[in-house]
């Protein structure tokens, strides 16, 4: 049994922009945040979302599964790093500097 490592445990950003001008575009933007939702991302940002990874062959099954949803006509660009590195991102929130902290809740694969 491996051991957890913050060297291992690998986050994926999702950051997309979606066209959102016509009714079905909007049900289609939707409907990709939805598909987000249901493989276990949370909203970081209107159009940012985020989920925890126990290694980069899990990322690769994401990956497969966000590409196979992708709505026509948008951009979506997805970041991966570290558990270490998730602890150097720097947030601004109404001009006050906050570190991230690790998630206080372990999450089960």
């Amino acid at each position: 049994m491996s051991q957890l490592s913050g060297f291992r445990i690998m986050w994926m950003l999702v950051m997309f922009d979606l066209p959102v001008l016509t009714k079905k575009e909007r049900k289609e933007a939707n409907t990709f945040r939805t598909h987000l939702q249901n493989l276990g991302f949370e909203r970081c940002q209107f159009s940012v979302y985020m989920r925890c990874c126990p290694g980069k062959e899990k990322i690769e099954f994401y990956v497969r599964k966000i590409k196979d949803r992708l709505p026509e006509g948008g951009k979506v660009d997805i970041l991966s790093f570290t558990d270490r590195q998730f602890e150097n991102i720097i947030s601004f929130q109404t001009s006050a500097r906050k570190k991230n902290k690790k998630p206080t809740q372990l999450t089960l694969f």
